[in-house]
């Protein structure tokens, strides 16, 4: 019979240590743990999907018990390594942890450690998503864990570390696998395609590399849908159109459109985006990797770079990607994600056009600084010092005033509490209070301020009133 079609996911699964990319600490202890002869009874492999924990799992289990071994480099020929390769070793059990997660299948687990290996020199347990173990299961794990036989060696995989019991964690050697690079899976899917004799662009490599989020597994996943979708070449368009994701071009335009707040522009381009049946939530994680690189470009230049259509200062930059951050989950999860996406564009633009108060405090004295000695224009700006309270004279808790019972009221008649008398106005004559009036010099200053700050001013400090209350004169101080 025919053997069935292998995905390239299962094809070129390493088979050595080097094949494995995109974790070389971890490759490198393992190497001079097998060296060294400093094997360890338990090791927890923890991090994201697709980066190589079953991989490097059955490649240690394959390196412990090569006839040649331990060896960093197993041959893969002898009996022992061909059946880890296949999945049918008696030696090295993979056993899924949420199928396989009572406290009964545990303590068939601890019982069956007590056997020795029947080939090879451990009996390797490999459990995969072991936080879905029961915290009775790991209870009952516990002490076979901490004083396993000398010839049993357990593997616990995850993706949620935090889920799984301290105690468990620390009779382990734990590895942290780090999602992988885009560059070095553009590489590594180079090199498959060369082998298969498959025409990919360079473009289209780095897409599906972005569309992977990190994990090898989904790149190679996605390069063996493309492959089934367009033949032997693949192009970037072709990916787009398949995953439905926005062209860089685009992404750009768009980026552009909300650092200059043009709002029709936006409107036009989500439109577009829309009518084509683009992935929109895709779209704003795009929109926010491009204004990160710009932010980053921008803390590199003293704060500001010349970028989007116009100079951008970091500031403007970080709080146009909050914005957008803040966004991301209403379009993700909201029933209109057209709708949600506009609004987070549009906040985007608002934000990115605020200034924090402080910020323009300091540029006003920065103007009041450049002035040159002597002018009367900066005597006016430098502002008097406040008068400072001494530390030995401030109470923060000074004593209440005693409170004089408020009069009895006086019962008149009716008639007289309704008559109203106007007070005559009173004349001050000569000894009026007259005001000073404000120094020319100091309406000249604010009057070189720019009208955009003045607009910015009057907005960070218009007030903003919920309701009229009575205010009770006798509780103020």
């Amino acid at each position: 019979m025919e053997a069935g079609y292998q995905v390239i996911a299962r094809r070129w699964r390493p088979q050595q240590f080097d094949e494995l990319v995109g974790q070389d600490y971890i490759v490198r202890t393992l190497k001079n743990a097998i060296s060294g002869q400093r094997i360890a009874h338990a090791y927890m492999l923890v991090g994201p999907r697709g980066t190589g924990k079953t991989s490097m799992a059955r490649l240690f289990a394959k390196a412990l018990n090569c006839e040649q071994g331990p060896t960093i480099t197993p041959c893969n020929d002898c009996p022992a390594c061909q059946e880890i390769t296949a999945g049918n070793s008696l030696d090295v059990i993979e056993i899924d942890g949420a199928s396989n997660n009572s406290v009964e299948q545990v303590r068939e687990l601890r019982e069956d450690c007590q056997y020795a290996p029947t080939r090879g020199r451990y009996k390797i347990y490999i459990i995969d998503e072991v936080h879905m173990l029961s915290n009775a299961a790991f209870n009952a794990l516990l002490k076979t864990l901490e004083e396993p036989p000398s010839h049993v060696i357990f593997i616990f995989a995850t993706t949620e570390s935090q889920k799984v019991l301290a105690t468990i964690v620390s009779r382990c050697q734990r590895f942290a696998f780090r999602p992988i690079a885009d560059s070095v899976i553009a590489e590594k899917l180079s090199s498959i395609a060369q082998t298969e004799k498959i025409s990919v662009e360079n473009e289209a490599l780095q897409t599906i590399a972005r569309l992977a989020n990190g994990g090898m597994r989904d790149a190679q996943s996605i390069l063996d849908q493309m492959i089934s979708f367009c033949g032997d070449t693949i192009e970037e368009q072709d990916v787009l159109d398949v995953y439905g994701l926005a062209p860089p071009q685009v992404v750009e335009s768009l980026a552009k459109a909300v650092a200059a707040g043009d709002y029709k522009r936006i409107m036009e381009l989500v439109e577009e985006l829309d009518g084509e049946g683009r992935d929109l939530y895709r779209a704003l994680l795009d929109l926010q990797a491009l204004t990160r690189k710009v932010l980053l470009e921008a803390v590199g230049q003293n704060g500001s770079t010349e970028s989007l259509g116009r100079l951008l200062t970091a500031e403007e930059l970080m709080r146009m990607l909050e914005a957008l951050r803040e966004g991301e989950q209403s379009v993700k999860m909201g029933l209109s994600d057209k709708v949600n996406f506009e609004v987070a564009l549009l906040n985007a633009v608002e934000a990115s056009r605020a200034r924090a108060i402080d910020t323009l405090i300091r540029e006003i004295s920065g103007m009041a600084q450049d002035l040159p000695e002597g002018s009367p224009k900066k005597k006016v700006a430098e502002a008097t010092p406040l008068p400072v309270v001494p530390e030995s004279s401030y109470d923060p808790f000074p004593p209440a005033e005693e409170k004089k019972p408020p009069p009895e009221p006086e019962f008149e008649p009716i008639a007289e509490e309704l008559a109203v008398e106007e007070a005559p106005e009173e004349s001050f004559g000569e000894e009026e209070l007259v005001l000073p009036e404000t120094p020319p010099e100091l309406e000249d200053l604010v009057a070189e301020i720019p009208e955009s700050t003045k607009k910015i001013i009057e907005e960070q400090l218009k007030g903003r009133f919920r309701e009229v209350q009575k205010i009770d004169t006798g509780k103020l101080i």
